[in-house]
């Protein structure tokens, strides 16, 4: 049996098809498709399924319809075994000639045919928030907060506060490749980071479970602060496993520990950070309108969105913490 083994030359392959999809070159966007009937094509939209000769014929006119784009950052892990090699691809910062800037993730099949490289599959993806896309959000937050309010009275205080809840990426995976003791070590020695930069930004770690993180802070300036330098430590660390976390803030008034209001402060921070994905810091408006025109932190436009169990519309902001 042939081994897997990591592909860069698969990696550079999926970059210049992209980079050629991106433009509109609709003959090497072609050229590069497999011969093979087994071809396929799974966009990001509802009816975006084509195969075979379908896709072969109709790839040119559907990209007369979407809008041209570029990148400002991506990465990629390619592997190849034998005949076959797959990549996965990730784009941060797409911006579309419409105006608009998303981020994107594609994984792509390819089949070795006469010595070249042809793709064979591919299924492009925009993660935006279960909430937003399927009226669900990530049951990691959902149980961590039921446990944050099952047992209010570790709150010793009432008054404004920043509540902000975290968690790792695509935990399920990194802890199936890692194996439970590597995966075990992995999540504590996070979890101690977490509890140490949110103490040191004058902040308190309220609750963890697994490995999301739900903390308090008196201000929401330090709230952001502790979020960005946790962004960074985790972004630039070079120890693995590599982690990608969630972050999400909302500012509010707590009041007895037995109150609604206790409840719909804690409910909202882990709603909004529902909405985050990989590496993002999502912030309510309550929290944006705290921390006013510092110039230190920089935010994107603001989105309307509905959140699972709270009423009406809903404006949250993106906090631009990497430079």
């Amino acid at each position: 049996m042939a081994a897997i083994t990591p592909s860069p030359e698969l990696g550079a392959i999926v970059r210049r098809w992209l980079r050629a999809y991106a433009s509109g070159d609709k003959a090497a966007v072609t050229n590069l498709f497999s011969a093979d009937p087994a071809l396929g094509y799974i966009g990001s939209s509802h009816g975006e399924i084509w195969r075979g000769d379908t896709l072969r014929r109709g790839m040119a006119s559907y990209m007369e319809d979407i809008p041209s784009f570029a990148w400002d950052r991506d990465e990629f892990r390619g592997f190849e075994c034998g005949e076959l090699g797959w990549v996965e691809w990730f784009g941060e910062r797409v911006s579309l000639d419409t105006g608009k800037e998303i981020t994107f993730r594609s994984t792509f099949v390819l089949h070795l045919e006469q010595g070249v490289w042809r793709i064979v599959h591919v299924h492009n993806s925009n993660p935006v928030s279960n909430m937003e896309a399927l009226g669900y959000e990530s049951r990691g937050f959902e149980d961590l907060l039921e446990a944050a309010l099952a047992t209010p009275a570790q709150f010793q205080r009432t008054g404004m506060a920043t509540i902000m809840f975290t968690d790792i990426a695509d935990s399920s995976v990194l802890a199936e490749t890692l194996g439970d003791a590597r995966w075990s070590v992995a999540v504590q020695a996070h979890l101690k980071q977490v509890e140490s930069i949110v103490t040191e930004h004058g902040g308190t770690l309220i609750k963890t479970l697994g490995d999301g993180t739900m903390s308090a802070f008196p201000s929401a300036s330090a709230a952001l602060s502790a979020a960005v330098t946790l962004q960074n430590i985790i972004t630039n660390t070079t120890e693995e496993p590599h982690l990608r976390i969630r972050i999400g803030l909302h500012t509010g008034d707590l009041v007895e520990q037995d109150g609604d209001l206790f409840g719909t402060v804690v409910n909202k921070a882990a709603r909004v950070a529902a909405l985050a994905a990989p590496g993002d810091i999502c912030l309510s408006d309550a929290t944006r309108i705290m921390v006013g025109a510092a110039r230190h932190f920089r935010f994107s436009p603001p989105v309307e969105v509905s959140l699972k169990g709270l009423e009406g519309r809903h404006v949250t902001y993106r906090l631009e913490w990497q430079e």
